[in-house]
């Protein structure tokens, strides 16, 4: 695990960096990503390729709100589902989409009540 910039938590999608917290030998790299998306408030699946993966970190930081970025290539991200590609975000354990969900979410105005609710920002 390190910190990226701006504060970021970034994971690799491997089987001995996929964890923050003490797990079974036996997890697989699926469910690692399953248990990180219900621990964390805010999780990314990123590319360090894409750019925008980079404008959506860049937005919540903005916002405030520190996220846990898991880079991987999307292989490893249709693990998870295999209509899955980077970036997907998860807000409070759901999944909210790629760049365009959640700057959708965030012209509504919708983004900051989600992101209190799921106790990743506190205003």
């Amino acid at each position: 695990m390190q910190r990226g910039r701006g504060g970021a938590t970034c994971l690799a999608l491997s089987t001995s960096a996929l964890s923050t917290t003490a797990a079974s030998e036996t997890e697989t790299a699926c469910e690692r990503a399953k248990r990180l998306i219900e621990e964390n408030p805010v999780i990314i699946f990123s590319n360090p390729s894409c750019c925008m993966c980079h404008v959506m970190k860049r937005l919540l930081l903005t916002l405030g709100v520190h996220p846990t970025v898991i880079e991987s290539d999307d292989d490893a991200l249709r693990a998870l589902s295999s209509s899955l590609s980077a970036p997907a975000v998860f807000i409070g354990g759901e999944l909210v989409g790629g760049l365009e969900s959640l700057m959708g979410l965030h012209l509504s105005g919708d983004l900051l009540t989600r992101l209190k609710d799921s106790g990743a920002l506190w205003l």
